[in-house]
C-alpha cells in the first residue's frame, strides 16, 4: 500500500511538469540550462529567505512571517531572473541550435518558471514522499489520512502557478503593465497565505481556492502569451 501511495502521489505531483519539460525543454539544450538558472535561482531565494528567518530572532516561532519574506525575495529573485535573460537573450539565441528561441520572449519566462516552479515542488515534496514510503499508514503520526495526496495536490498547483506566474510577471515588465505584477505578488501571498489553514489540517479550505486561483492565473498567462479562444478552438479542433 505505501508503494503504492508514494507512486500516486509522485506522479499527481510531478507528472504533468514531467511532460511539459520532455515535450518542450528536453530538445534545447538552452532552455535546459534556462530552467536549471531559473531552478538555482529559487535554491537562492531561499537560503536568502532562511538566513532572514534566522536573523529575526523574535518571529521565528511565527509562520506568517516566514511566508511573507518567502514570497517577497522569490518574487525579487524572479525579478532578477527577468533581467539576467532579457540581458543574455542575445547570446542565448547565438548558441542554441534553435535561432528562434528569442522570438517569443514569453518563451524564455515559460522555461525559468517551470524551473522556478520544479525546484520549488521537489523542495516541498521530496520529504513528504519519503515518509509515504513507509512504514505502512495513510497519514503521519496523529495526522489525516489526505496528507500525502492534499501534499501533492499543493505541489503540483504551486510548480505550475510558478510557472504561469513568471509568464505573466515578464509580460507584466515587458509591456509596463503593473496589474499583471501586482496579480503575481498578490495571488502568490493568497496561495501561501492558505498553506498556513494546513496545520489545521483544513486540507480543503486550501486546495479549492488555490486551484481556482490556478484557473485564472493560466488564462491570464494565455492571454499574456498571445493566446486566444478562436486561435485555441482552431488548434483542439480535428483537421477535416
Amino acid at each position: 500500500m505505501t508503494l503504492a501511495e508514494f507512486f500516486g502521489c509522485s506522479l499527481l505531483a510531478f507528472g504533468a511538469p514531467v511532460v511539459m519539460f520532455a515535450l518542450t525543454v528536453a530538445n534545447d539544450p538552452v532552455r535546459i540550462i534556462i530552467m536549471i538558472a531559473a531552478a538555482f535561482g529559487w535554491l537562492l531565494s531561499v537560503c536568502v529567505s532562511s538566513l532572514v528567518w534566522y536573523a529575526v530572532v523574535p518571529l521565528r516561532s511565527y509562520l506568517a512571517f516566514g511566508m511573507v519574506f518567502a514570497v517577497i525575495i522569490q518574487e525579487a529573485f524572479r525579478y532578477g531572473i527577468y533581467h539576467l535573460l532579457r540581458k543574455t537573450e542575445v547570446g542565448l539565441k547565438e548558441i542554441s541550435e534553435n535561432h528562434d528561441i528569442g522570438t517569443n520572449k514569453l518563451e524564455m519566462a515559460y522555461v525559468s518558471g517551470l524551473g522556478f516552479g520544479t525546484m520549488s515542488g521537489a523542495f516541498a515534496m521530496f520529504n513528504v514522499l519519503a515518509d509515504s514510503a513507509g512504514p505502512g499508514t495513510l497519514g503521519l503520526y496523529k495526522g489525516s489520512e489526505f496528507f500525502f495526496v492534499s501534499s501533492a495536490s499543493m505541489t503540483l498547483c504551486m510548480i505550475l502557478l510558478n510557472t504561469f506566474w513568471s509568464i505573466i510577471f515578464f509580460s507584466g515588465l515587458d509591456e509596463k503593465d503593473y496589474k499583471k505584477i501586482i496579480w503575481v505578488i498578490a495571488s502568490h501571498f493568497f496561495v501561501s497565505g492558505l498553506s498556513l489553514l494546513n496545520r489545521n489540517q483544513l486540507y480543503a479550505a486550501t486546495i479549492l481556492p488555490s486551484y481556482i486561483v490556478l484557473v485564472v492565473t493560466a488564462i491570464i498567462a494565455f492571454k499574456s502569451a498571445g493566446g486566444s479562444t478562436k486561435g485555441l478552438i482552431q488548434t483542439l479542433a480535428p483537421s477535416s
